[in-house]
């Protein structure tokens, strides 16, 4: 009887074996990004981006398909942010440099969660400090609402009674695609080296 069960165990084992491998070879081959992911989404990535409506930092109105013609670093932010947005824009300059150098052409975008401040003359003069390449993008409350609908962050206005409140929002920085949309976000911890090499793997799976 114990040989029995030893048998059964054994048999039971290589069946699992093999459904693990099933099962990470079929979710490899369904997702041609696997290898460069870093983080999850629930639901998988489409449950974030989708189509928006700003404006840009020279006063056009613009659609996310005008936008995203190009991979795409997305943060957003505003720029009368004391330190985090500035720092976090920064850095994503740098790992938007790093890829040009070798050879990889990524548009880095700032989508301004504080409209009634951020004009397009202010989004323009700050996005052209911070890299000649940004965009800077503004417009209406509901068209920013919409826009940060659609990539799920969070912002809200601390009210003070005058005009130098201060914001809160979530931090990420969303790397989306023309033909892939959404692909991958980066944390604040996420160094520009880091960023540039997980950039580079998801425009080489494309």
């Amino acid at each position: 009887m114990t040989r029995v069960f030893a048998i059964m165990a054994f048999l039971a084992a290589v069946a699992l074996v093999g459904l693990t491998y099933y099962l990470t070879t079929a979710n490899s081959g369904s997702d041609q990004f696997a290898e460069c992911r870093a983080s999850q989404v629930a639901g998988g990535s489409a449950q974030i981006g989708g189509p928006f409506t700003l404006v840009s930092e020279t006063g056009e109105t613009v659609t996310d398909e005008e936008v995203i013609d190009k991979p795409s670093l997305i943060y957003f932010g505003y720029t009368f942010c004391p330190d985090v947005c500035s720092i976090d824009a920064a850095r994503n300059a740098v790992a938007v440099d790093i890829l040009g150098e070798r050879g990889l052409d990524v548009k880095p975008i700032f989508i301004s969660i504080d409209p009634e401040r951020d004009t397009p003359e202010v989004m323009a003069d700050y996005t052209d400090i911070l890299h000649p390449a940004m965009i800077g993008l503004t417009g209406s409350k509901d068209q920013v609402k919409a826009a940060s609908t659609a990539y799920r962050t969070f912002f809200q206005r601390r009210e003070t009674g005058d005009e130098f409140y201060l914001m809160d929002h979530s931090t990420f920085s969303y790397l989306t695609m023309p033909n892939e949309g959404f692909v991958e976000f980066f944390r604040r911890d996420a160094m520009p080296e880091e960023m540039a090499d997980r950039i580079g793997c998801f425009m080489a799976a494309a």
